[in-house]
């Protein structure tokens, strides 16, 4: 009995620290838990940091890609009012010699005293063509006692001239014309300058 009493004796410390030695392991393992569910949410935490940037990211890249489309169909339509307001500018070129060719022979006739039919006639035909050409965009230029406009006129020559102001046009030599305001051809014209005395 004596010895059963000593071995309950020797058991019983080491129940104790048996018992001690489980929870510390379970405190530790409790720590342990705390410590992965703080690094999962920290990780939770980056990953989720890291979803919001690539989110950004792609929202920027769609903005800038809607934006592009919205440009290159404002250029597209700019393209083609152009191609509609300036499609006949080559016809408009070829056909204002011609214009100048029938004021040519109108004033030929007037100067060779034919039949004022004649003239008339081709002037009636002249008329016509300007009128129409207007109706589609194209103005005629004609700066007679305008101010020197190096844009839209050419000078050929200079005048002294003291009834007039400096640099406004004299005479007019040649017409100048446009298509919805784009010069296709300047006026030639003889610009006034100050007499030297």
């Amino acid at each position: 009995m004596a010895k059963s009493k000593q071995r309950e004796e020797d058991t019983a410390p080491d129940a104790e620290s048996t018992a001690e030695s489980d929870a510390e392991q379970a405190a530790e393992r409790a720590e342990q838990r705390e410590k992965d569910i703080a690094e999962a949410a920290f990780s939770d935490d980056d990953a989720l940091l890291e979803i919001r940037s690539k989110l950004a990211e792609a929202e920027d890249r769609v903005l800038r890609a809607r934006a592009e489309v919205e440009n290159i169909q404002r250029r597209a339509a700019r393209d083609v009012e152009n191609a509609h307001k300036f499609g006949v500018e080559r016809l408009v070129r070829d056909l204002v010699p011609v214009i100048d060719s029938l004021e040519k022979a109108v004033e030929a006739a007037q100067s060779n005293g034919r039949e004022a039919s004649d003239a008339q006639g081709i002037e009636l035909a002249t008329k016509l063509l300007i009128d129409t050409l207007s109706r589609h965009g194209v103005q005629r230029i004609a700066p007679d006692g305008e101010p020197f406009d190096p844009v839209w006129h050419e000078a050929v020559a200079t005048a002294p001239n003291d009834d007039c102001e400096e640099n406004s046009v004299l005479n007019v030599v040649q017409a100048g014309f446009s298509l919805n305001g784009r010069l296709v051809r300047a006026a030639k014209v003889v610009v006034s300058r100050a007499s030297t005395a």
